[in-house]
């Protein structure tokens, strides 16, 4: 028997190429300070930092402990390199912020060639501007020993650069993980296919970055996930997407309607990605379906897929179908309710209404029609459903 706690414990047991510009053309002549002392030294760094960077005077003397300059000649030319590549004032003082150290490199030698690396796979400036704000540690990292083989793992797995570096913009910090290498072996030896690491890669793949992965892994398989199925990814997913007060917020909402614990991880074993869907979403679907239409709601947990569609474009439409069609004795008694909700636009219009010639006009008002979708969806609002 599954029993609530289970339920919680289980999953919480705690475009253009970029232009890239020399920055020593953009820099002014620089003033010659000499520093002898370490402690003029560090009141030298920490009013660089607070002066000229923005940080705090806690944050300035903190960063001096494990960087010195004696001139601001080096500082200067960092931060003539961020300007000229397209970074906002704001944006430098983000980067400094959380990744001081980069006033010491050389721009040319250290910072440059990554940015070109970047822009050979097709990262235009503004992803490069973007990435490095969000993960400055990336310019940290080492190019050769780091960055181009962590790439080269990632597009194995993707079927061209761009795919890659669209995981690689995403989160830029799998790079500097070793052990993301040794978290795709295991997945491999697993039993998970490729293309479900492809799935992880271009979704969250800070999830195959994370210090609990092979826990989180075996605990999927202990839930009764096949590896080698897609829906294995999918619940890692949902289970590192989802914080705990969240997943305790949508088995409640369940729980409100009159579902049991086994009938929620059953669903979720089902179609995991079901309860990626908000509280409100959920509420909604189920309002309509159980309130609005009368149906059994347990055809809902049976089909958990319906979540994930559109009530304005597909349950709202289709079901006025359906519900007409009822109306007028036209429903075969051995039919299911579900099968309409999955069919192609296509398949729909042919088989619930050019079907009944004689009602073919009518269903398509229904189909087509906003009145029946506004109405219901005024109702919905009503109960704060949406």
């Amino acid at each position: 028997m599954f029993h609530y706690h289970r339920i919680r414990t289980l999953f919480y047991p705690q475009s253009p190429k970029c232009y890239l510009l020399h920055p020593t053309h953009f820099l002014k002549p620089f003033s010659t300070i000499t520093i002898t002392s370490d402690s003029d030294q560090q009141s030298f760094t920490v009013s660089y930092l607070t002066n000229t960077c923005g940080l705090s005077p806690h944050n300035a003397l903190k960063a001096s402990t494990r960087l010195r300059f004696n001139t601001p000649k080096k500082p200067d030319s960092v931060i003539a390199f961020f300007k000229t590549h397209g970074f906002s004032n704001e944006q430098i003082q983000s980067i400094i912020h959380r990744a001081p150290g980069l006033l010491t490199f050389d721009p040319i030698k250290t910072i440059l060639p990554k940015f070109q690396f970047l822009s050979s796979k097709g990262a235009s400036s503004s992803d490069i501007v973007d990435t490095i704000t969000r993960s400055p540690h990336f310019l940290c990292t080492s190019l050769q020993k780091q960055i181009i083989p962590s790439f080269e793992l990632v597009r194995s797995f993707c079927p061209s650069d761009q795919k890659a570096l669209t995981s690689i913009i995403a989160c830029p910090s799998i790079i500097r993980h070793g052990h993301m290498k040794l978290n795709v072996n295991f997945l491999l030896d697993f039993g998970v296919t490729p293309a479900s690491i492809y799935c992880l890669l271009t979704t969250r793949p800070s999830i195959i970055c994370s210090n609990d992965f092979k826990k989180l892994v075996e605990e999927i398989k202990e839930l009764g996930f096949d590896p080698s199925k897609y829906n294995f990814c999918v619940a890692l997913l949902a289970k590192r997407a989802i914080t705990k007060s969240q997943w305790d917020a949508k088995v409640d909402a369940f729980k409100n309607w009159g579902f049991s614990e086994d009938q929620i991880f059953n669903a979720f074993k089902k179609q995991p990605r079901f309860m990626l869907r908000s509280p409100d979403k959920l509420n909604a679907v189920m309002h309509f379906w159980i309130k609005q239409l009368g149906w059994d709601p347990f055809l809902l947990l049976a089909a958990p897929d319906l979540f994930g569609f559109s009530l304005e474009k597909r349950l709202i439409p289709r079901a006025s179908v359906v519900q007409y069609l009822l109306s007028k004795g036209l429903w075969k008694k051995d039919a299911s309710l579900i099968t309409p909700f999955y069919r192609t636009d296509e398949l729909f219009l042919q088989k619930y209404v050019n079907h009944f010639e004689e009602e073919a006009y009518s269903l398509l008002k229904l189909y087509q029609g906003e009145d029946a979708s506004t109405d219901c969806l005024d109702k919905l609002s009503k109960h704060s459903l949406v």
